[in-house]
């Protein structure tokens, strides 16, 4: 067997920070549910009762752990959308599309406390292992990596692309808008007292520097953005055709073509099959099978640039208690395979 790579941004001893971020747009909503599928805050919790931090010890890590963020500073304010003095159609139509948006100013400041964490972890080179949780929470934790690695690429394996816009959004569910904040794709707050000028800590993640794997259920919408903006994104086609190997390959090709990246991987676990992990929010057929999920981890970590990982969407609360068990399981698993496990 050959030797573990070293990672080529991480000191030695080498430490993980892991930061359980139970949080659901849901959850602490002051409206009426964003979503009717309940339960994805509780899947951090899960993953440390399983034991995830033993297990990542055992691989010759060292493991920062403070319990979970329950987010107690952070008191839900009202969505006060402000009103159009100007009689402009333009802006009428701005504030039609932020009024959609579910639960914005709660979202904002969670994030950007999770944000702040990452940032800080990332720092004091830790590698941040955040365990969500919506995964609108990636709009803190790339951020985050951005801060302390401005070069950072972005590797996102995910059934859906979570690219809408505010306008180009039907739900107005922020879990499936954090990449258009980070790529800087949504207008300017028309005024520092916007709901949009909430978000303008997020940081620019440049489109060449994001990838996807995994897609399968992406909105129209999503994909005429995908096409206006030249994102690279393979899909289950892609996976089926290639081979997950060489898709990878052409990913990291993409992205980091010189290998001198620091890389951040946001693994949302409905990316799998649902045979494989069931107890998710938004299940799609089709997916990655358990090998080809754990081969990307395994080959992420080969390459001895990650810096951050997101393991999210684990909702313990949609299935029987073995199909919870089984998801549980494969997110531990996927995580040990990206800190190493082959």
């Amino acid at each position: 067997m050959s030797p573990a790579p070293s990672n080529k941004f991480l000191p030695s001893p080498k430490t993980i920070a892991i930061l359980g971020c139970p949080f659901s747009q849901t959850t602490y909503s002051l409206t009426p549910p964003s979503q009717p599928k309940l339960g994805v805050d509780k899947g951090p919790i899960h993953l440390v009762q399983a034991g995830l931090i033993n297990q990542v010890e055992d691989l010759g890590w060292r493991v920062v752990f403070d319990g979970h963020h329950q987010f107690e500073d952070i008191s839900p304010p009202p969505n006060d959308i402000p009103v159009n003095t100007l009689n402009d159609p333009a802006v009428d139509t701005l504030e039609a599309s932020i009024a959609k948006m579910k639960n914005p100013l709660f979202v904002a400041q969670v994030c950007e406390s999770v944000a702040s964490a990452v940032q800080g972890h990332a720092e004091r080179g830790q590698l941040p292992v955040t365990l969500g949780g919506d995964h609108s929470l990636a709009m803190g934790t790339i951020s985050g990596t951005l801060r302390a690695y401005d070069q950072a690429c972005v590797i996102w394996i995910d059934a859906h692309a979570d690219i809408n816009t505010i306008h180009s959004t039907d739900s107005g569910n922020i879990h499936g808008m954090p990449l258009s904040f980070l790529l800087k794709l949504n207008p300017p707050a028309p005024s520092p007292d916007s709901v949009l000028a909430k978000f303008d800590w997020v940081s620019h993640l440049p489109a060449e520097r994001l990838v996807y794997i995994g897609l399968r259920d992406v909105d129209k919408g999503e994909k005429e953005i995908l096409k206006q903006h030249h994102i690279k994104a393979f899909s289950m086609h892609d996976v089926d055709r290639w081979g997950i190997g060489k898709v990878v390959e052409m990913a990291l090709d993409h992205v980091n073509p010189q290998r001198d990246r620091p890389i951040h991987l946001s693994f949302d676990v409905d990316a799998l099959d649902p045979s494989v992990a069931p107890s998710t929010g938004t299940p799609v057929r089709g997916g990655l099978t358990f090998r080809e999920g754990h081969y990307i981890c395994e080959a992420i970590h080969e390459t001895g640039l990650l810096v951050a990982l997101d393991l999210m969407e684990v909702n313990p609360a949609l299935a029987d208690a073995e199909s919870v068990r089984q998801t549980v399981a494969v997110g531990c698993s996927l995580v040990r395979s990206a800190l190493g496990k082959s």
